[in-house]
């Protein structure tokens, strides 16, 4: 569905400048004449600019600028905030750097998370909720999900208790932040390398916590993708253990997800307060779909070639109708 209006508030795209899923959301706005103003919050201040008034009953009066757009913020009509990178003030020191990005997230960052009549997928605050690892554990096992055996700890007694009980069992990072190698941005990947034995646990576990969960024996993977009230289920075949350590492996299907997954996923969102999640699931020989995760900023776009799911104009269609879309 392609809406049609004669409304000429921004839709206001947060995110870093290499973003082809963000790319090609924009492009479908652009085809239906819905003005964008895209901008990556780490170039504050270099080439943004920001100025709110608040007072009386009044909400914010102002606007955020780039070099090429102007938004008035009392007139977004959606915001679509995927992966902004983070304030950096490299000409600071280490003491006034740290005083300048603290005035810079809660100055423009929480301008930004406030502005009146305005949808957000999603809202800064509720993702930066649903990224915490045991709060989404929590939340799916609230919503009904099937979850794996999972422990979070920092004592190595009981991740060696945990293993024998679950084995075979894998390490998962609780968090990913950047980690450079020689310059270079490094992943985590899920492998057979990952798999923990007790032998291998030592006293280093103490050192800070640690993600152990039992391996799902799986025959393949299901990536869902919510957008609003629309659903877009996916089987991903590959034969690897991480599906995304070699995307040329893959053979995609889409599929129905099944009423009692939907229900769990309409629950999960919820308690987040999200419009969007990318949740991730092991597909069992029985036909058992076993919650991994939930990403409220998850990539998508990849599959939309090989599936042909209109996941693009759904997104489009959500940001271009602003809260009517809720």
């Amino acid at each position: 569905m392609t809406l049609v209006t004669n409304d000429d508030r921004p839709v206001l795209v947060v995110t870093n400048l290499d973003d082809p899923t963000a790319d090609f959301v924009i492009a479908e706005l652009h085809d239906r004449g819905v003005p964008v103003v895209r901008f990556d919050s780490g170039d504050f201040p270099a080439t943004l600019s920001c100025s709110a008034a608040i007072g009386g009953t009044h909400s914010w009066r102002g606007s955020v600028q780039t070099p090429s757009r102007r938004a008035d913020l009392g007139a977004v009509r959606s915001v679509y905030y995927r992966r902004p990178s983070g304030f950096a003030f490299p000409h600071l020191d280490k003491q006034d750097e740290r005083f300048a990005v603290a005035q810079a997230r809660y100055g423009l960052g929480g301008i930004l998370t406030s502005l009146p009549g305005c949808l957000y997928v999603n809202h800064p605050n509720r993702i930066g909720d649903a990224e915490y690892k045991p709060a989404g554990l929590a939340a799916a096992a609230a919503a009904g999900f099937t979850l794996p055996p999972t422990l979070i700890t920092n004592v190595p007694d009981d991740s060696r208790d945990f293993v024998r009980a679950h084995g075979p069992v894998i390490f998962k990072p609780i968090s990913v932040p950047l980690y450079l190698v020689d310059g270079k941005a490094q992943t985590v990947p899920v492998t057979e390398v990952t798999e923990v034995t007790v032998d291998e646990i030592d006293d280093s576990v103490s050192g800070t916590m640690h993600l152990f969960q039992k391996r799902v024996d799986k025959v393949a993977d299901i990536r869902v993708t919510v957008i609003g009230e629309q659903i877009f289920a996916v089987r991903i075949d590959s034969g690897l253990l991480d599906w995304r350590t070699d995307y040329g492996t893959h053979t995609y299907t889409p599929l129905a997800a099944p009423p009692a997954v939907e229900r769990s996923m309409r629950a999960y969102l919820k308690h987040f307060g999200l419009v969007f999640g990318a949740f991730d699931f092991a597909l069992t020989e029985r036909g058992e779909w076993i919650f991994i995760e939930c990403n409220p900023s998850g990539q998508w776009a990849w599959m939309e070639p090989p599936t042909g799911l209109p996941m693009t104009a759904a997104l489009a269609d959500l940001l271009e109708g602003g809260l009517c879309g809720q």
